[in-house]
């Protein structure tokens, strides 16, 4: 399954930003984000790279999707992918 997870960028050391996806922070390459992307941004995380910069006015309705689909139960497959893909060690 392919699947991007939004996450909100907390720093960046040239093309590579610190990003929060609810609490666990991953390393994410902004090569291919379709514009630049600030401290405080969302992106779109799919496979460790920032795919779509969040258009602020759509950050709470898609924050809400995500917390509706995490919201899963063990048998939910989509909420265990949300879970797998944020699973790991922190950045």
């Amino acid at each position: 399954m392919c699947l991007s997870v939004p996450g909100r960028v907390v720093s960046i050391d040239g093309m590579t930003a610190v990003v929060d996806f609810w609490g666990v922070r991953r390393q994410v390459q902004l090569h291919i984000v379709d514009e630049p992307v600030a401290p405080g941004d969302y992106v779109l995380n799919h496979v460790g790279f920032a795919v779509r910069r969040i258009d602020p006015s759509e950050v709470a309705k898609t924050l809400a999707l995500f917390e509706e689909l995490m919201a899963g139960g063990s048998d939910d497959l989509l909420a265990a992918e949300i879970h797998a893909q944020l699973g790991g060690d922190d950045a």
